[in-house]
């Protein structure tokens, strides 16, 4: 593990390189979670404490002000192929990050917004990506909380895929029969059975009370077929 002093430049050994800034829970989980998978990883930090205390854990961390242009670019920001803003506190922060990651020429940049507000500033300035880690996490703890879903993931503003338990009306008819697209407007793209494996559905796929379902479609179309069960 390398703890890279503020000023150090990071040079690019991967085909994919990504700069995480911002270490609080949310970027040092998804640091972590990137290098798990593989990616190279560089965490910046302006706090010297968070930087010290991760030294052992992310393999190249580095203290600096990312509202600095100049101290980007001695990092090599430029170079990587993608960036994630998770900055939430500092609001100007995140902002000026942001703008000077798209300046840079940055192909991709993902930005946390805490605010609907705030994912409007990030958008208007070009972000490819603005994510709400908070409001996404508490609508999927809220379906799950409710009984209506297993899981409950957005896949865009208003599209999303569910996991959840097909009900007893359900048992022993086809999804033929069922006619979910016609009749509820969602579709059902796999299912699975006990401790057995998710197999992708077809029409004479046949449901039996309490087999798992992935169902996709419009978020409120969703909502309303999860709640056929209840």
């Amino acid at each position: 593990m390398s703890n890279r002093k503020k000023g150090a430049s990071f040079k690019k050994h991967s085909a994919t390189s990504i700069v995480v800034i911002g270490l609080g829970r949310f970027g040092t989980s998804l640091a972590l979670e990137l290098l798990k998978g593989g990616r190279e990883v560089l965490g910046v930090d302006s706090d010297e404490r968070i930087v010290q205390n991760l030294s052992d854990r992310l393999t190249d961390v580095v203290q600096a002000d990312s509202t600095d242009e100049a101290a980007l670019r001695e990092l090599g920001i430029q170079d990587f192929d993608s960036a994630v803003v998770a900055i939430g506190s500092d609001l100007e922060a995140s902002i000026l990050t942001a703008s000077l990651l798209l300046q840079l020429g940055v192909p991709q940049v993902w930005a946390k917004a805490t605010s609907t507000a705030h994912g409007r500033i990030l958008q208007q300035l070009g972000v490819q990506h603005v994510i709400f880690p908070e409001m996404d996490m508490g609508k999927r703890v809220a379906h799950m909380v409710s009984g209506e879903s297993l899981d409950y993931v957005p896949i865009d503003e208003d599209f999303v895929m569910v996991r959840t338990e097909a009900p007893e009306l359900f048992n022993g008819k086809t999804l033929a029969e069922m006619r979910f697209r016609s009749n509820h407007g969602v579709i059902v793209v796999a299912t699975k059975r006990g401790n057995g494996e998710y197999v992708p559905s077809y029409p004479e796929t046949a449901l039996e009370t309490g087999d798992v379902m992935i169902v996709a479609g419009r978020s409120e179309q969703v909502d309303l077929f999860c709640q056929l069960g209840l």
